[in-house]
């Protein structure tokens, strides 16, 4: 302890260099978990296109498994969260066929030629209104809500690294921010280490150590314990199960506006052209003194109201307002209970959770090299400790300064999409931000 007294500045660089490495490694982790979206690298002794990791290569974690962490999701959707006969029975058919008459009529005209058009618009609504009844019967065997979730994620892998940091966005700033602190913590036990045995090994594996272990607590308080456990005054859930109704708005939200939009199930449903499903269904409805090419103008005119929604705001609108697939996704989420709405984002870091904390702690150890390499005694190493205490300290500020405004920043964007949005009735939530939530007082 002579040492420590003697030295007090070098000494003080193994918790702040610790408590730097917790918070370098968890970001680290963090970014790893979804970059790069495609594989970076040497294909070299990768164990194959699902893995992540190669010798000399990275994928994220999230983007290398797409198809299979999408499927989880897509079970949760369909078989807990939302029915298309529930959700397309809210539809009117008198107010929607009069919505795709301008659409159907001008797909017939342009298509079939103006006899055609002159000779069917009188009967057109009707016979819309008719189809939509009858669609709404049929609808499950119509359209594959699997298939549409799915293909969704699978087509482009920046939907699914998108909902995750959206719906995750206070769990992963949790997991990275604790490691400052953590890393501190350890960091202490770390020093007297040094203090008892000052050898070359001392620091690499004392670090190895601090990322290791700053990683696993991270993740386990994200997730453990899923049901809250009291003790006294207080509760201790972990931190994304708390924040259930919080997540279940901004995962209703995502869903309808980024995966199962109205325009994607119209798309969906139009799909196939001829040989689809919908040209099936009309042919079954409808007699066939009707000619096919009338049927084939009619799914083209579906797709084409799917494929530019711009051309028609107030089909959409409707069709988005009736269905109400983010309030219907956000209240069915809510009612899960705790272990269940676990599975929407833990999947995220089982799938690799050994590889993300092998990493911190090879990463902890390199900065243990680092830190020894530095030397102790001598003339110069009271300035080396300094400047290694303000590098770290200015480092750390620096990723919370950068953090903050960028937050910010994305709120802001969000405040002006929910401006450009027309005012619903009911009034608009607030962002809530609840971080503190792993330990909270019961009241």
């Amino acid at each position: 302890m002579a040492t420590l007294r003697e030295r007090p500045i070098e000494y003080a660089t193994i918790p702040a260099v610790a408590a730097f490495v917790g918070l370098s490694t968890n970001l680290m982790g963090v970014k790893m978990l979804f970059y790069p979206i495609e594989y970076a690298g040497f294909d070299w002794h990768r164990p194959g296109p699902h893995s992540p990791w190669g010798v000399l290569g990275w994928q994220g974690v999230v983007p290398c498994k797409t198809e299979q962490m999408a499927g989880r999701l897509v079970e949760i959707v369909t078989r807990k969260l939302l029915s298309l006969t529930e959700a397309f029975g809210r539809l009117e058919a008198r107010p929607l066929a009069d919505l795709l008459f301008p659409a159907v009529d001008e797909a017939v005209r342009r298509d079939c030629g103006e006899a055609w058009a002159w000779v069917l618009r009188p009967f057109l609504p009707m016979v819309l209104s008719h189809l939509v009844v009858a669609l709404q019967k049929e609808i499950e065997d119509l359209l594959d809500l699997r298939s549409v979730v799915l293909s969704a994620f699978v087509r482009d892998k920046v939907v699914l690294v998108d909902l995750f940091q959206k719906v995750g966005r206070v769990e992963l700033d949790f997991l990275v921010e604790s490691g400052l602190g953590f890393g501190a913590i350890l960091g202490i036990a770390q020093m007297i280490a040094w203090v008892v045995a000052p050898r070359p090994w001392t620091l690499p594996v004392a670090g190895a150590f601090v990322g290791y272990i700053t990683n696993w607590i991270a993740i386990k308080l994200l997730f453990e314990p899923a049901e809250p456990q009291q003790f006294g005054s207080f509760v201790l859930q972990g931190l994304f199960e708390s924040r259930q109704l919080e997540v279940s708005d901004e995962f209703g939200n995502f869903m309808a506006n980024r995966v199962v939009s109205s325009h994607r199930l119209l798309e969906a449903l139009a799909s196939g052209g001829d040989d689809g499903e919908l040209y099936a269904f009309l042919r079954r409805q409808l007699p066939y003194p009707i000619p096919s090419h009338i049927l084939t103008a009619a799914v083209q005119a579906i797709k084409t109201c799917a494929t530019d929604p711009k051309a028609y705001p107030e089909l959409h609108a409707y069709v988005t307002e009736q269905l109400d697939i983010e309030q219907t996704l956000a209240s069915r989420l809510k009612l899960l209970s705790p272990s269940e709405f676990e599975d929407l984002l833990h999947p995220v870091f089982q799938e690799d959770e050994i590889t993300l904390i092998t990493v911190g702690g090879l990463l902890g150890a390199l900065a243990g090299m680092a830190q020894t390499r530095l030397g102790w005694g001598g003339p110069g190493a009271t300035l080396k400790a300094m400047c290694t205490i303000m590098f770290v300290s200015a480092s750390s500020v620096a990723y919370f300064v950068i953090g903050k405004n960028k937050e910010v920043d994305e709120e802001m964007k969000e405040e002006v999409k929910e401006a450009d949005k027309e005012v619903s009735a009911s009034p608009v939530r607030p962002q809530l931000r609840r971080r503190n939530t792993v330990l909270r007082v019961q009241t």
